[in-house]
């Protein structure tokens, strides 16, 4: 029979994972404890077209992998600003689940794999807080290593299930003596993590991570989409005198404000690989009273 860790592995999509992580939060958990083994493959019959195991019941469907599937079609849009979390840390952090079962508001789904680890699904824009509170909370009693990946839709290179199984296999043994965070801003960089890791894109103290985060808010509040796009192009330039020729007028473009900002992070001279960065967290950026 199927445990609850080999449902998520079946999952083709971020919805699909979203949908199994609420079906499970609910009564009952051992979905396929009332599921009937499906017929040997045949020209006319078989298993269940998703899980190759259960009895079909609903369009080649078995039961529980039909109304997954349903579920999965309402939650496309959510999955599509969320982001994932595989953790393995020392000791079960409470805003994963408390003593009474209750997830954390910030939460929109989550499985307690064992002791150790667990999964989390939040939007993106709610990361930071949340990765604060944990912080706040347990200080410095809490040590691991958190994976932090986007979702992906149906018919990519890899599916979710895929991604999870990477993030499994890629964490340590035991939990690191400190908290750290991984973060991957595309899943299929699961494929060769050690490129990221050597541009210094991968790895973090979560709270270099958060500060991080931090910066991309300031950021994202301080100029305007297209004025983000500006910078970024500005900044790729080969010809260091053609990119001081467009910065003085770019400059004169922005308000005050932005302009300190600019001046005090000394943005043209950065890295590309923080460059690079900085705009891959954009997305995970809250503005202030708005989101």
């Amino acid at each position: 029979m199927l445990n609850i860790f080999d449902w998520l592995r079946r999952c083709e999509s971020g919805a699909e994972l979203l949908a199994t992580l609420r079906y499970f939060a609910k009564p009952p958990k051992s979905a396929s404890d009332e599921l009937e083994m499906g017929a040997p493959i045949s020209a006319l019959n078989g298993p269940c077209r998703r899980c190759c195991l259960y009895g079909r019941e609903q369009d080649e469907y078995c039961r529980f992998c039909a109304a997954v599937i349903e579920h999965a079609r309402r939650l496309t849009n959510t999955s599509r600003i969320s982001v994932v979390v595989w953790g393995l840390v020392n000791q079960m952090p409470k805003q994963v689940r408390n003593e009474e079962g209750a997830i954390s508001p910030l939460l929109l789904g989550s499985h307690v794999h064992d002791s150790n680890r667990f999964l989390v699904m939040m939007y993106r824009r709610k990361l930071k807080a949340w990765l604060q509170e944990m912080l706040l909370y347990h200080g410095a009693e809490l040590r691991g290593l958190m994976q932090i990946f986007p979702t992906v839709g149906l018919g990519g290179k890899l599916n979710m299930g895929e991604i999870l199984c990477l993030a499994s296999h890629y964490e340590p043994r035991l939990p690191p003596d400190r908290l750290t965070a991984q973060f991957y801003s595309s899943p299929f960089q699961f494929l060769n993590p050690r490129l990221r890791d050597r541009q210094g894109l991968l790895t973090f103290d979560l709270a270099e991570f958060l500060s991080l985060l931090e910066m991309a808010e300031v950021f994202r509040a301080k100029l305007y989409p297209v004025e983000q796009r500006q910078l970024q192009e500005l900044l790729d330039l080969k010809d260091p005198k053609e990119e001081q020729f467009y910065w003085g007028r770019y400059l004169g473009q922005l308000n005050q404000d932005a302009k300190d900002m600019l001046a005090a992070w000394r943005i043209r001279q950065w890295p590309k690989t923080r460059i690079k960065l900085l705009y891959e967290l954009i997305e995970y950026a809250a503005l202030p009273n708005t989101d």
